[in-house]
């Protein structure tokens, strides 16, 4: 990909497959990346929030960054994260990333910084887009404590070479990016706002001009065909597909880790669905009859693979 390439589309998080062990599963990883790709994914991102990244040691992240640029070949754009404690650690994650040829970087703020410390905030975004030879995605998240204002991050837009997107999945996350792209003053240096939030809202954001989307990776197919049904013009079709995969969206949001995985394993894509977040909530089978139906009902939507029926009586 050429670095003045504008990123659009649906850039899934992959996920980190993990074995019995809670090892990082290589072979299940490479098969997630190949499997994305065929599924229609415009980029991939990885290791965020849904790839469980705050639970994997440095040198596991830039393995995972290298096993993804590696398998996806240069068949998609790759968007590493480069999030850190602090301003020196996240300029290490970005040389990382670069020389292990990351197409794009993207970065929320330090996951343990005090709410009003912004200054320091605007002084590690400026040391990332310093030492970026790559667009930089700044990434808006009550993941890590209170969100950035949408002044705030206008300011790092205008104020900061390497910074072109934004990704916005604060509340409210629609008019947040509106707002964002009303307050930008080099409307040119903001190439696009990424909707997140796994989805939940890409009808209201594609509304607003979003250039793309970073849902999970567990159903790519089913999120590529809404966007490419708005892209082509068919917003009524878009929608409709988008009502389709509300329901499991909407489980999502009580399961993430657990549910993209067991989605994932019951399509043939990864082993199992071990987590090692020690706070997520284990499916039971109720959750697992309920997987079930819903995936039933989209299954019109999955163009690749098999679904595995597991059914709960």
């Amino acid at each position: 990909m050429s670095h003045s390439q504008l990123l659009r589309g649906v850039y899934v998080i992959v996920v980190t497959p993990f074995d019995e062990g809670g090892n990082i599963d290589e072979e299940s990883l490479r098969s997630v990346v190949d499997f994305c790709i065929e599924a229609g994914s415009h980029g991939l991102v990885t290791p965020a929030n849904a790839s469980e990244f705050y639970a994997l040691a440095d040198a596991e992240r830039r393995r995972i960054g290298q096993i993804v640029v590696e398998q996806a070949n240069g068949r998609i754009p790759i968007v590493l994260t480069a999030t850190g404690v602090s301003a020196n650690t996240a300029v290490e994650f970005v040389q990382a990333a670069q020389d292990d040829g990351a197409d794009a970087l993207m970065a929320m703020p330090p996951p343990i910084r005090a709410p009003a410390a912004m200054e320091g905030v605007f002084d590690y975004y400026r040391a990332i887009s310093k030492a970026a030879q790559v667009p930089v995605i700044v990434q808006n998240s009550t993941f890590v404590g209170k969100p950035m204002s949408p002044d705030f991050l206008a300011r790092l837009v205008d104020e900061l070479d390497g910074i072109h997107y934004i990704k916005e999945e604060s509340d409210p996350c629609t008019h947040v990016a509106s707002r964002i792209t009303e307050l930008v003053q080099n409307k040119e240096k903001l190439h696009g706002i990424f909707g997140g939030q796994a989805g939940r809202h890409l009808m209201n954001e594609l509304a607003r001009g979003v250039c793309g989307t970073m849902p999970a990776c567990d159903v790519p197919d089913a999120h590529a065909a809404i966007w490419n049904a708005w892209e082509s013009g068919d917003h009524a079709e878009a929608r409709r597909l988008y009502n389709r995969l509300l329901p499991l969206l909407n489980m999502e949001s009580l399961y993430p880790l657990q549910l993209y995985k067991e989605v994932l394993r019951r399509r043939g894509v990864i082993r199992n669905a071990k987590v090692r977040n020690a706070f997520q909530t284990p499916m039971d089978k109720i959750d697992q009859k309920e997987l079930d139906a819903i995936m039933d009902e989209i299954e019109g939507m999955l163009t690749i693979g098999e679904w595995s029926v597991e059914r709960v009586e």
